[in-house]
């Protein structure tokens, strides 16, 4: 394993009740990154997160984790890493204060007082330390987690969903908070199905049911899948996209609010079914547009079948 790369694993394989969830999956994440992990529910993320962090042996596969064996050195890693789970799982009974300072003890960390004390200001919780947890807000809640991740400083951070259920000015703290950790030499992996997140991170690894369709870095994804794209806007919009579903060049319609983005691997044959129905419906207005991540996100996981199905 290079010292460069936090997490070097390969062929991770686990089943569950007869089912392959992850299916002989590589990833490769260098320091400080932030790494983006991107499924549908039930595609394997938190598995595959759950495997990197030793909570979880796989059946086959192996690699190491901040230079530690995943098979065989587990507990290394986890004292080693900072997971945060998509439910809160802190005391709600007990007040943001007593929360770390309960994980401090957990750790057996040294200066306590002192530790806890700096984690209450990075995330800004000082203010509110005596509150109970149980009695914050999703974003309070959120920081508060976060806080109890790093209190121990470990150099990964594994962030299943962690923004789901809170509003956008704390996602966007959230992420700020993320970016300074980055600077600081931690390495994240965080599984998002927010596309504005998706976007922030350095590299970006889609799953879909247990296998991985892509990895590559966030700027490199457009031009690796070569999706063409174009908005119609106008009225009507449904019988429109009923029409350009079977319509020769189209591989995905979606709507967006008030528009409808259709998208190809064929440009041309695209460009002909776009001219097409704007032909045939004088009310409509097509511009080409740049692929974003949502629709490589829909195009991909359209492509994919559900391994419980």
């Amino acid at each position: 394993m290079s010292d460069d790369l936090v997490i070097d694993v390969r062929d991770l394989t686990k089943s569950f009740g007869g089912r392959v969830v992850v299916d002989h999956f590589d990833l490769q994440v260098p320091r400080g990154a932030i790494y983006g992990f991107l499924g549908p529910n039930g595609s394997g993320k938190t598995t595959t997160i759950r495997m990197v962090c030793g909570l979880l042996k796989p059946e086959s596969g192996a690699g190491r984790v901040l230079g530690f064996d995943v098979l065989n050195e587990s507990l290394k890693i986890k004292e080693r890493v900072g997971y945060m789970t998509q439910k809160f799982s802190l005391y709600e009974d007990l007040s943001i204060r007593e929360n770390l300072e309960f994980i401090a003890r957990l750790y057996h960390l040294d200066n306590r007082a002192a530790r806890v004390d700096r984690a209450l200001e990075d995330l800004g919780l000082t203010e509110r330390q005596e509150q109970l947890a149980g009695k914050l807000s999703g974003g309070w809640k959120q920081r508060l987690a976060l806080a109890a991740c790093m209190i121990h400083e470990p150099e990964l951070l594994l962030l299943d969903e962690p923004t789901a259920g809170v509003d956008p000015k704390a996602r966007r703290d959230f992420w700020d908070q993320i970016r300074r950790y980055s600077a600081q030499g931690v390495t994240t992996l965080v599984s998002t199905h927010y596309m504005d997140e998706a976007v922030q991170c350095d590299s970006i690894a889609y799953i879909a049911y247990g296998k991985k369709l892509i990895d590559s870095s966030t700027a490199d994804i457009p031009k690796q899948i070569g999706l063409a794209c174009w908005r119609i806007a106008g009225h009507p919009l449904h019988p429109v996209e009923l029409e350009l579903k079977n319509a020769p060049g189209v591989d995905l319609v979606a709507r967006f609010g008030a528009e409808i983005h259709v998208c190809g691997k064929n440009e041309v044959a695209l460009e002909r079914a776009v001219a097409n129905v704007t032909r045939a419906h004088s009310n409509l207005k097509a511009e080409k547009i740049s692929a974003g991540f949502e629709e490589i996100f829909i195009y991909l996981m359209s492509g994919s079948t559900d391994n419980f199905q």
